[in-house]
């Protein structure tokens, strides 16, 4: 009988490096399996070997938590705005997590039951309404057992926090991450003390996912720590960032760029960019570091190589990567040859190769967040003159 694998919180307490997975959702999306827009997670459930396939690519790649694709798989969501599935919220859950099992016991991974923000919640439905919603996917990672549970990608603190309280009463270790930069949430709570409210709802590991580049993201779990132990208290902390530039992004992030979701490509990180991002997030003090849109398994490989010498061994997907691109001695051509070396790709500064472009881009910014009549949400199709009134407001903007 094999012998039982440390937890999270055990890891964690050891002053072990924990090593999430990456974007699923734009992963998938590039791969032809999810429709951006609703963003839901029926591949589970529809084409569970394409979800299998990047778990292993990320696990090889080095991950030590294999999440399971569950983002958006609330009921309110995946019945939201005419989205019509086949499949109902617990099937696609189930799925997920067995997926996510079956990758994890490949390796030294753990599995991690994931909720997200909802649309209730954007709706102003009740903390009652939204717990509810929420407890239904946690039935689901209760009876598969997963080894513990992130309540991630929440704009508002409160809503984060109402998740984490539903959480909690798994007796699961909770981690909790909101997509927030160093300006707050979108009511204008510090990260600060966003962070202070979630542990003490009982969120044992705090952080930051998505919506920003690593660095950016980095800067805000800085400040959450800060937070944390100004008011005395005790956490383990956690960052999955975007693996896009966003140096323009105001406080929605990512998605009020013009390029979100279909133009995003020019921003992509590069591997040695991750490997700075993990040096700056590990120097932080932050010990539990991955990725989230636009991560693929190359860029947490190279997190798992730059973090090599704390963790003490190399992925196995480093069998067929060069250190700092050492591999590059194999070229035919001696230029390429001559780049195999580190301070070669470290200082490098690479070209988009598009002329008429701009470095940075104007963020759309509309200002509306929960409450606001245009974010109320729906679960018939946008209708023509609904769609009409956005694309008016948006060529005035």
């Amino acid at each position: 009988m094999a012998p039982a694998k440390k937890g999270i919180l055990e890891r964690l307490d050891a002053g072990e490096v924990v090593i999430g997975d990456g974007g699923f959702v734009f992963a998938l999306e590039k791969r032809g399996y999810v429709k951006a827009g609703p963003w839901t997670p029926e591949a589970a459930a529809e084409h569970p070997e394409a979800v299998r396939q990047l778990h292993r690519e990320f696990l090889r790649a080095g991950s030590n938590v294999m999440q399971t694709f569950t983002f958006y798989a609330s009921d309110d969501k995946l019945e939201n705005r005419g989205n019509k599935l086949s499949f109902t919220g617990a099937q696609i859950n189930e799925a997920a997590c067995d997926l996510a099992r079956e990758v994890a016991n490949e390796g030294d991974a753990l599995v991690a039951g994931g909720v997200c923000q909802t649309p209730s919640y954007l709706s102003c439905k009740s903390e009652t309404e939204v717990k509810a919603i929420l407890k239904k996917q946690l039935d689901v990672f209760v009876k598969k057992d997963v080894d513990f549970l992130i309540a991630e990608y929440f704009e508002h603190v409160e809503e984060a926090v109402w998740a984490v309280e539903v959480l909690k009463e798994t007796g699961k270790p909770v981690a909790a991450c909101l997509c927030i930069g160093p300006d707050g949430d979108m009511h204008g709570v510090s990260p600060g003390e966003c962070a202070v409210r979630l542990v003490k709802a009982g969120a044992q590991i705090v952080g930051i996912n998505c919506h920003f580049d690593p660095m950016t993201c980095v800067k805000a779990v800085k400040m959450m720590k800060e937070g944390v132990e100004k008011a005395g208290l005790k956490a383990h902390y956690m960052v999955q960032p975007l693996a896009y530039h966003t140096p323009d992004c105001s406080c929605q992030g990512f998605i009020d760029l013009p390029e979100f979701p279909f133009g995003l490509e020019p921003r992509i990180l590069s591997r040695w960019d991750m490997h700075a991002y993990a040096r700056e997030a590990y120097n932080t003090g932050i010990r539990f570091i991955g990725g989230c849109c636009g991560f693929e398994p190359y860029h947490i490989r190279a997190v798992a190589e730059e973090l090599a010498p704390e963790r003490g061994f190399l992925p196995e997907a480093s069998e067929k990567h060069g250190n700092w691109g050492a591999g590059l001695e194999m070229h035919t051509k001696p230029w390429v040859r001559a780049r195999a070396r580190r301070d070669y790709w470290e200082k490098l500064k690479p070209a988009s190769g598009r002329p008429l472009c701009p470095s940075m881009s104007s963020p759309d910014g509309w200002g509306v967040t929960k409450g606001h009549s245009e974010l109320m949400q729906q679960t018939e199709a946008t209708s023509k003159d609904q769609l009409k009134q956005l694309f008016d407001r948006s060529k005035s903007q």
